[in-house]
């Protein structure tokens, strides 16, 4: 948001949340002795609020790293003000960190001193400190690696030191300066994926992550609102929410869009940059909250298909009551089991009977391994909450994904326990399904080997 440039998504939402940040008309620049000055950052507003990536990106030149600088309290603004929950920034104790390109690390400290040195200057006692630096090592998956010095670690791993060093101290926002650019491809691919991991696991003590970044697809990938600097000086040409639901897919049109905007808005700096595209491609937005889930009935697949089985010796069709008696069950017993293969398309429901319908007498009828393939393609035609892991394990490029990624969309529909259950059936049938598989001492959804795994029948989307 600037004095100089509209923000061209007004529907932000930016302004509505307290800000933790708040820059009022912040400028930068130099005085000379012939009583010109070098404009570096014309007045600018910006903010950062709780719960929110926000990415900068700009040209060289653009003064990226000089707004960082003045919004973290490492560099006085010219003039304007930034204020630290509605407090100058001068004038208050604030709680940032600041994860640098060239890791920064001390090269005659250990791993575990390095993490320790901030919470040190900060007067923590020594027991406390260990312990809080020990933990967040762990965090970032550089448990045994306590007493390595720098010079032994990877470029990956010194990273990881970083953020390790940047998080021990709890900040509420941690400001990131370009910290993949001097990685590898993969290693700095892996680290943004486990950045990301933090942040929706919410294993990251920070309300609030500020990136700095040249690179187009990394901030599209990581960011929750993207703001472009303009250069000659450096002023905000466009600041806008990103609406892609994570994990985000590189190939998709929305995210390749926005990719072709942003390059667009920064190639072409004499044309004032028209409204971010719409991200929805004409649906709602694919934000998996707002997307209806069925309520899974907690049967598992052996039951629907001893129900079918006995269903096919009845003619295909009978009464939902006398087939409660015939099997023994209470009623409340046998309905999961019943909604389940109405669910599937397997039966339908017809004034009290149960009526098989022709997919579901092809299943029944069919070898295991015949079955397990028509359940595959039933679940994936209709099961949202099926087709969206297997999706989602397609799409990340170590096919896994974190079970707290899904219970957190489903919490939005269904209660804390109920989400719980609502996993743990989609487990039950995703392996039966061979869609996928589940590691339960890491709490996360993985992809089965490929040998191991035959091709999901593709479907379409079912809204």
């Amino acid at each position: 948001m600037s004095q100089t440039a509209p923000n061209t998504n007004p529907n932000s939402g930016a302004d509505t949340i307290q800000p933790i940040i708040r820059a009022e008309r912040i400028e930068k620049y130099y005085a000379q002795p012939s009583q010109n000055r070098i404009q570096v950052i014309s007045p600018t507003d910006l903010s950062i609020v709780p719960g929110e990536i926000l990415a900068l990106l700009g040209p060289s030149g653009s003064g990226k790293s000089t707004m960082l600088r003045m919004l973290s309290g490492l560099s006085k603004p010219s003039a304007g003000q930034v204020y630290w929950h509605e407090r100058p920034i001068a004038e208050t104790e604030i709680n940032v960190s600041i994860v640098f390109q060239s890791f920064a690390l001390f090269p005659w400290l250990t791993v575990l001193e390095n993490v320790e040195a901030p919470l040190q200057a900060r007067g923590i006692a020594a027991d406390v400190r260990r312990e809080r630096s020990l933990r967040m090592l762990d965090t970032v998956g550089l448990d045994g690696f306590e007493a390595a010095y720098p010079k032994e670690l990877s470029g990956g791993m010194r990273q990881r030191v970083g953020f390790a060093r940047a998080l021990v101290v709890e900040p509420e926002v941690l400001f990131m300066d370009e910290p993949f650019s001097a990685l590898d491809v993969l290693t700095a691919e892996n680290l943004r994926s486990e950045l990301l991991e933090l942040w929706a696991n919410k294993t990251m003590p920070t309300k609030a992550v500020f990136l700095v970044t040249h690179n187009i697809e990394e901030a599209v990938l990581l960011a929750d609102r993207i703001i472009v600097l303009g250069r000659n000086p450096g002023h905000i040409r466009t600041d806008f929410k990103v609406q892609l639901a994570h994990p985000r897919n590189r190939k998709s049109e929305p995210f390749t869009q926005l990719v072709d905007y942003i390059y667009k808005v920064l190639t072409r700096p004499e044309v004032a940059p028209l409204a971010a595209p719409d991200q929805t491609t004409g649906k709602p937005p694919r934000d998996q909250r707002q997307m209806h889930y069925q309520m899974l009935p907690h049967a598992r697949p052996g039951g629907v298909a001893g129900l079918l089985e006995l269903l096919i010796d009845k003619s295909g069709r009978d009464d939902i009551y006398r087939l409660a008696d015939d099997l023994a069950f209470e009623i409340d017993d046998l309905l999961p089991i019943v909604d389940a293969a109405q669910l599937l398309g397997f039966l339908s429901i017809e004034e009290g009977d149960a009526v098989i319908t022709t997919s579901g007498a092809a299943f029944a009828n069919s070898e295991i391994l015949r079955q397990k393939e028509l359940f595959r393609e039933a679940a994936l035609k209709n099961v949202l909450l099926l087709r969206q892991i297997r999706r989602a394990l397609e799409t990340k490029q170590d096919h896994t994904v974190p079970e707290e990624f899904f219970l957190d969309m489903l919490d939005e529909q269904f209660s804390d326990d109920e989400s719980l259950r609502q996993v743990e059936t989609a487990v039950n049938w995703g392996r039966y399904a061979e869609l996928f598989d589940f590691d339960a001492a890491r709490r996360r959804f993985i992809l089965p080997e490929e040998s191991e795994q035959e091709p999901a029948v593709p479907v379409e989307d079912a809204e």
